[in-house]
């Protein structure tokens, strides 16, 4: 998978079976997953397949207002977790097709994929308070599964 580096800009090339490894830039040598992933139907099958880590989906849409104010809370989830856990978005809109084959029904909605599977699924504009408190249980709860 093609991720963009947050710190300097440059595209990295990262398997995504080794995204759990922390991956850092070619370039500046920053860790790149600090940052939301946008991901589209094809490369969010292929992560949730393939990916070490667990993993959030905002499935989100650019007319959603509850969406647009939750965007800038789950960037900044993503610099805090980044190496724990994959931060990916995907736009309902445009992928509709993911937005079917994943059953979402409102937006936003936030699913958790860990070993190939959904684990957990959260509808609604989460403040920061609760989206830690999720983070850190499925920190706690695919670390002790592993």
């Amino acid at each position: 998978m093609q991720i963009r580096c947050p710190h300097c800009q440059k595209t990295n090339r990262a398997p995504t079976n080794r995204l759990h490894e922390n991956p850092q830039c070619g370039a500046c040598q920053q860790p790149i997953l600090g940052q939301v992933i946008e991901l589209n139907g094809a490369s969010l099958q292929e992560v949730v397949t393939t990916n070490a880590l667990p993993m959030i989906v905002d499935f989100w849409a650019p007319w959603c207002g509850p969406c647009r104010m939750f965007a800038p809370t789950f960037e900044a989830a993503a610099k805090e977790y980044g190496g724990q856990l994959l931060f990916t978005k995907v736009n309902t809109q445009e992928e509709q097709e993911a937005a079917a084959t994943y059953q979402i029904r409102s937006i936003p909605t936030l699913a958790v994929f860990h070993g190939g599977q959904e684990i957990g699924r959260v509808s609604g504009a989460l403040p920061a308070t609760q989206l830690n408190q999720l983070i850190d249980e499925i920190i706690s709860k695919t670390t002790t599964s592993a």
